[in-house]
This record gives structure tokens, C-alpha cells and sequence, in this order.
């Protein structure tokens, strides 16, 4: 270790290093970390970044991709080391329903699925290892027991958790086939064009920000993977500022995921011009602008809205052990209920 660098103990008992950056450290400043600690690879230094771990004279680094300033001193916060198996946790669930194969939960906001670096605790296999003990499936690995697929941590509403192998592996199938009916309720800002319509393109990752996905500009690559979101137009709401007559300042939209890609919604409606109110993510560059006297109210709402304002509405499939036809349905949420109260009013 040179003089510019510094290992020590944080609070919680992880780990702080420090460095100073010299002239010609390089472009970016999580391969120059990266480079640095041989120890932690780049996408770890990325996800710590990501995390909120990175510090530059004590103002915060939120993008991996910034160039280190010479004599600028950096810290970095290591967690404490988790356990390997996640641990049981007494949680709230809403359970919707339950029997010896499967489990079907109304998801709350701000539960993550599975245990992950920057969230090892309350998340859905916490609660669910303390529900059901060591019924849930292997299949998913030590970190992903019973996990078939997943909605993200901010977005609401129903998924299916496998109780053992058979089931786990039941429900796969019908997810790799696409033999399950999943409709989502989104409320965006803007609207489609088109009402109604089906968009199939192919989803890579983003050059710009490696957590996001993006519509693939070759219609003809092979990269990727492809992605089908069928919508329908609920609602439309009011008239954005300054566009052509009959451009709706946002809109609320059921989705029909006809397959299951990473963030697919998300992409597909930010892709359309219409982002998710409230999407951290793929929402933060688009401003709501509408008019009318109701406008600053709703502006309001929708810049106080703490989530992606997307919630899953309907889980419907064959019941992998019994054959039975299962269709579950969620109400939507209080918040986003309100939300779309307040856009009623333009």
C-alpha cells in the first residue's frame, strides 16, 4: 500500500479505503479503483457506486463512468461480509394464496425479491423463509430459494414463490413457454401515440448506464434478447404544455407482458416517449408539463411520487402439480390510487 491509499475500519464493521487520485489516473474512475484494488472487480466497484459507497472529498460519486480528480481524495465504503444463506425474517406478507406447492404474494413496495448486495435484509425470501421454514425450493440457489421470476423492489403486486423442486420446476416451464397471463397497471408521463398497440423489439443493455436496458437501434442484431409488451390506454389525462392539441400529460396504461425481460416495461414505455411517473431510473430526464388550473397540483403529486408507479394486476397460470386454471388480482395500490386521483383533475 503507497502513502496515498488508506484501509479503515467503518462503524458497522466494514471496511473504508481511501486514495487519492493522481494526474493520468484514467478516464474512469471505477476502473482506476478497480485497477487499484485488485481484490474488488469493476462491476463491484460499480454496484458500491451505485450504493451510494463512493465519496470524493466527502461530496458523493454517483457515476461510475466520471473521470478521477487529480488530488481529490476517494473513499469507498466496503459492507461488513453477509451471511452466505439468507435468514429467516418475521415480515409482513400478504399472502393471497398458499398450499403445499406454491405461494402467491401481493408484493408490497420497497421489498426487494432476494438477498443482494445493498439489500441482504427484508426482502421476500427473509419473509418467506420465516413463513415457510426449509420447505421453500432449491432450485434458485442459496440466495434465491424458490424464486421463479422477479418484479422489481419498487414495483407492487403479485408473484408466485415455489415450495420444492417439482413445483419450481413446473413453473419455469411456463414461464420459459410464456403460458402465464401477467398484466401490469402504469401510470406514465405522457401517453403512446397509439392507444392501443404491441411493440416486439429486441432489449440490450445500455452503452451509457450498464443498469439499464434499451431498445437495440439494428432492427436486424442478434444481440439482446427479444421483448413483446402489448398495452391498451385506460385513461388519458389532461394536455401536456406547450405540445400539439390532444397530447395527454400522462396516462394510465395496462401492460400484458408477453415475455419476461429484465426492466421490459420500463424500457419499452420509456422507448415509446411515455416513462413511468416516478422511475428513477428511465424517468429522471423527462420534466411533466401539463395545463389547466389543476397543473401545479398534479405536477406536485407526480414529483413526490416515491416509486416507478408500476404495479402487477393480474398473475394467472396452470397450477404446475394439480392442473388446476389459477387467476389472482390486486387492487391498485393506495398510492398510485391517489396519483391518479390528482390527474383526474386536468
Amino acid at each position: 500500500m503507497t502513502n496515498d491509499e488508506e484501509d479503515i475500519e467503518a462503524p458497522d464493521g466494514g471496511e473504508v479505503r481511501r486514495a487519492v487520485a493522481p494526474e493520468g489516473a484514467g478516464e474512469r474512475v471505477d476502473v482506476w479503483l478497480a485497477q487499484l484494488w485488485p481484490d474488488l472487480s469493476r462491476s463491484r466497484v460499480q454496484g458500491l457506486i451505485g450504493a451510494g459507497k463512493l465519496s470524493a472529498d466527502g461530496a458523493p460519486v454517483t457515476h461510475a463512468k466520471d473521470k478521477p480528480r487529480a488530488g481529490a481524495t476517494y473513499a469507498l465504503v466496503l459492507p461488513p461480509p453477509e451471511p452466505a444463506a439468507p435468514q429467516p425474517e418475521v415480515l409482513p406478507l400478504n399472502i393471497v394464496f398458499e398450499d403445499a406447492h406454491l405461494v402467491v404474494v401481493d408484493k408490497a413496495m420497497g421489498m426487494a425479491m432476494h438477498p443482494a448486495p445493498g439489500s441482504m435484509r427484508g426482502t421476500l425470501v427473509n419473509a418467506l423463509l420465516a413463513h415457510c421454514g426449509d420447505s421453500l425450493s432449491g432450485i434458485g440457489g442459496v440466495a434465491r430459494p424458490g424464486i421463479v421470476h422477479r418484479i422489481d423492489k419498487d414495483t407492487t403486486g403479485l408473484v408466485v414463490v415455489a415450495k420444492h423442486d417439482a413445483a419450481h420446476q413446473g413453473l419455469a416451464k411456463l414461464f420459459a413457454k410464456h403460458d402465464m397471463d401477467r398484466v401490469y397497471y402504469a401510470v406514465t408521463r405522457g401517453a403512446p401515440k397509439e392507444r392501443t398497440a404491441t411493440i416486439e423489439n429486441r432489449l440490450v443493455r445500455s452503452t451509457e448506464d450498464r443498469r439499464k436496458y434499451v431498445v437495440a437501434r439494428d432492427p436486424d442484431t442478434e444481440a439482446g434478447k427479444i421483448a413483446i409488451t402489448q398495452y391498451w390506454t385506460i385513461e388519458s389525462y389532461g394536455q401536456q404544455a406547450g405540445a400539439s392539441a390532444g397530447r395527454p400529460a400522462a396516462a394510465l396504461l395496462e401492460c400484458r407482458l408477453h415475455t419476461g425481460r429484465t426492466h421490459q416495461i420500463r424500457a419499452h414505455l420509456t422507448h415509446l416517449g411515455c416513462p413511468l411517473v416516478g422511475d428513477p431510473m428511465y424517468g429522471k430526464q423527462r420534466a411533466f408539463k401539463a395545463e389547466g388550473p389543476h397543473a401545479e397540483e398534479a405536477a406536485a403529486a407526480v414529483a413526490a411520487f416515491p416509486r416507478q408507479a408500476l404495479h402487477a394486476a393480474v398473475l394467472g397460470f396452470v397450477h404446475p402439480i394439480t392442473g388446476d386454471e389459477m387467476r389472482f388480482t390486486s387492487e391498485l395500490p393506495t398510492d398510485m390510487q391517489a396519483l391518479v386521483s390528482v390527474l383526474r383533475t386536468l
